[in-house]
């Protein structure tokens, strides 16, 4: 069996139809993210199913947040095996949590 290195992504436009309503739950999967990019990758799959996106920088991320892109604040993002990503994370982690938090997702 071949392993990514990285979560699938491709910058898809906003699905049709309307965004997931406030309140849901999304899971990441951590296990591939190993770099900033892979991050917005894995996070768009979370929300938007395989090569879905949801941001690929912090200003994107801010406007998914308003909607439009599948998913609807407030809602919850269940962060499964955190530990691959916080090396490949260090210079972005706080502002990224900050944005998160500030756009109304509660990260787990």
């Amino acid at each position: 069996m071949v392993r990514r290195s990285a979560p699938l992504c491709t910058t898809t436009p906003p699905r049709r139809g309307p965004d997931d309503p406030p309140g849901a739950e999304y899971e990441l999967d951590g296990r591939d993210v190993v770099d900033e990019d892979s991050f917005y990758c894995a996070l768009g799959e979370a929300v938007n199913g395989p090569g879905g996106c949801f941001g690929w920088n912090l200003d994107a991320l801010a406007d998914c947040l308003r909607g439009g892109w599948g998913a609807r604040p407030p809602f919850t993002l269940y962060w499964r095996q955190p530990h691959n990503a916080r090396p490949a994370l260090a210079s972005v982690s706080a502002p990224l949590l900050e944005v998160l938090r500030e756009g109304g997702v509660s990260v787990r």
